[in-house]
C-alpha cells in the first residue's frame, strides 16, 4: 500500500464540512498510508463521514490512470488486498490474488492500446461517469474513450478491507446486444411454471440515504406495492437499463419497467452494497425459480438522489450469459480502444 497515491483534491467529504484535504501536508501527491491516517484521526474527533472508497479510486483512476497504463495497473495491484478478488463479468471465471490481478490488468490496457510495455500505442481513456459516495465500499459508471470517441460503457463496484486494500471488484460492461422487451418475454418464459406468492409485507420507512434508499426497495418492498416504490423516485428520473437502446424518462416510464419485471418466479436478490450517502452502488443477481443453481445472472446497479432523498438517476448493467460475450469480443477486436463497433463523438450521448 505505501506505493499507491492519492491527491487532495480527490478527498470527498459526503457532507458540507471543510475537505480534509486541509490537514494534509501540501505536497502535490500524499502517500496513501498518510491520508488513511488522516482518515482515521479525523473519524475518531467527529461523526463526520468521508468517502474513502470514492477517493481512493478517484486518485487511482484520474492520477495514477490505473485502468489506461500499464503503470496506473500496477499501483492498482498494490492498492488490493493478496487475496483480492476481480469479477470482470465479461471473463468466464474471476482473477483471483494480487499479482494474477495486476497481469489482468496490463493484459487489457495492452490489448487495447496495442503496445508492449514500452511502446505508445492508441489513446485508450477511461473516464469516470458517476461516482458514488462510499466509505467503505463505491461503485463508478464509465465510459471508454480514445481521442474524440467513446465507446463501452459499464459499472464497477469496489469494496475495501478493514485494512483499507481493495478486497473485492465486480465489473460488468454493457452488453452490444440489447434485446428490449423480448428479455421479459424470456423470463417470463423462463418462470411459466412458477407459483405465485402473496406480496411481501412491510413496514413503511422513508429513508434519505442513497444505500438505505436502495436497501429498502430492494431488500423490503421488492414485489409489494408499486407505488411504495415510485414515491422515491423524482419526476425527473433518467433510468438506463442496459438490457435496453434508450433510457426512461420520468415516472410513468419507470412505473411500467417496474411492473413489467414483476411476475411470479423472478427475485432480484441484493448482494453487496456501499455506504454511499448521495448516491450508491450495489450488485445482485437475478434468481428464477426452478432455474439450476449457479445459472443466476449477475448485475450491478448505481442510484443517484437529490437533496429531497428522491431517485433521480439509475443504471443498471446485467452480465451477459455466454462468456466472453461474441459480440462484446468482435467489438473489443474490431475496435479495441473504444470496445465497441460504432463509437459516437464525446459527449454526444444524450444521457450516460
Amino acid at each position: 500500500m505505501s506505493s499507491a497515491f492519492i491527491t487532495p483534491k480527490h478527498i470527498i467529504c459526503s457532507s458540507n464540512q471543510p475537505s480534509i484535504a486541509t490537514s494534509i501536508m501540501a505536497s502535490s501527491t500524499t502517500p496513501l498510508d498518510s491520508i488513511l491516517s488522516v482518515f482515521d484521526n479525523t473519524n475518531k474527533n467527529n461523526n463526520n463521514k468521508y468517502a474513502l472508497a470514492q477517493s481512493i479510486m478517484l486518485s487511482l483512476i484520474n492520477d495514477e490512470k490505473c485502468f489506461s497504463t500499464t503503470a496506473g495497473a500496477q499501483k492498482f495491484a498494490e492498492s488490493c488486498a493478496v487475496d483480492v478478488v476481480f469479477e470482470d463479468c465479461y471473463e468466464p471465471q474471476p482473477i483471483v490474488g494480487r499479482a494474477a490481478v495486476s497481469e489482468y490488468l496490463r493484459a487489457k490496457i495492452l490489448a487495447r492500446t496495442g503496445a508492449s510495455d514500452d511502446e505508445q500505442g492508441k489513446d485508450a481513456g477511461f473516464r469516470i461517469d458517476k461516482i458514488s459516495d462510499g466509505s467503505r465500499a463505491c461503485g463508478f459508471a464509465w465510459t471508454w474513450t480514445s481521442n474524440s470517441l467513446e465507446g463501452l460503457r459499464g459499472t464497477t463496484f469496489v469494496e475495501l478491507n478493514d485494512s483499507n486494500q481493495i478486497q473485492y471488484v465486480r465489473e460488468i460492461p454493457e452488453p452490444l446486444y440489447k434485446p428490449g422487451d423480448l428479455i421479459i418475454e424470456v423470463l417470463k418464459a423462463a418462470t411459466a411454471d412458477a407459483t405465485p406468492k402473496p406480496p411481501p409485507e412491510y413496514v413503511s420507512k422513508t429513508p434519505t440515504k442513497a444505500n438505505e434508499i436502495a436497501k429498502y426497495l430492494f431488500n423490503e418492498v421488492q414485489g409489494a406495492d408499486p407505488d411504495e416504490a415510485m414515491r422515491f423516485f423524482d419526476e425527473s428520473i433518467i433510468y438506463r437499463d442496459f438490457n435496453y437502446e434508450e433510457v426512461l424518462r420520468g415516472k410513468d416510464e419507470v412505473r411500467k419497467f417496474i411492473e413489467d419485471f414483476s411476475f411470479p418466479g423472478i427475485t432480484f436478490a441484493t448482494q453487496r452494497f456501499d455506504d454511499g450517502v448521495q448516491s450508491t452502488c450495489f450488485t445482485w443477481e437475478v434468481v428464477l425459480e426452478g432455474a439450476p443453481e449457479g445459472s443466476a445472472i449477475k448485475g450491478i446497479s448505481f442510484y443517484e438522489v437529490n437533496e429531497k432523498g428522491k431517485v433521480i438517476y439509475v443504471r443498471d448493467v446485467p452480465e451477459s450469459g455466454i462468456k466472453p460475450p461474441p459480440l462484446g469480443k468482435l467489438g473489443r477486436q474490431f475496435r479495441p480502444a473504444v470496445g465497441v463497433f460504432q463509437p459516437v463523438t464525446i459527449g454526444s450521448r444524450d444521457a450516460l
